[in-house]
């Protein structure tokens, strides 16, 4: 993660963010474009945006400075399981609104997803990052406490 770690931890945008679900919506369709691909290492959003192919955690990383740069608040990039049978990891972002909470999964999504529609056993959170802050799961139910 040390190649990204800069990402993660850059200071949001200016001002308050007025970030719209439509703006959103379209850089996960943008990212859900690339096909996938896995790589070992972490890339970063220049090599996402740059490359013939990008797994889930370039495509979240990418997605999460977006919208930092936009001055989003209330995202977490997350690591954990897609479902709770899955033998591998996966990695998506959470986003904490006003108007809801959702997953935003530009792997394997078009669209943002409200929490609530996602379905129990599904987006199981094992660890999240924040600006500076890490977390980790202490039930499998998307509640972070601090690392």
């Amino acid at each position: 993660m040390n190649r990204i770690e800069s990402v993660l931890t850059a200071k949001s945008g200016p001002g308050k963010a007025n970030v719209s679900l439509d703006v959103v919506n379209r850089w996960m369709a943008d990212l859900r474009a690339i096909p996938y691909g896995f790589s070992p290492q972490w890339k970063t959003p220049s090599e996402v945006q740059g490359g013939p192919v990008a797994d889930c955690k370039g495509k979240a990383v990418a997605l999460y400075q977006k919208m930092h740069a936009a001055g989003a608040q209330g995202v977490k990039l997350v690591i954990g399981k897609r479902t709770s049978v899955s033998r591998k990891t996966h990695a998506w972002l959470e986003w904490t609104t006003e108007a809801g909470n959702y997953v935003l999964d530009p792997t394997i999504n078009w669209n943002a997803c409200r929490t609530e529609k996602v379905g129990h056993g599904n987006y199981v959170p094992l660890y999240a990052f924040s600006g500076t802050h890490k977390y980790r799961a202490t039930v499998a139910s998307g509640l972070f406490a601090n690392n």
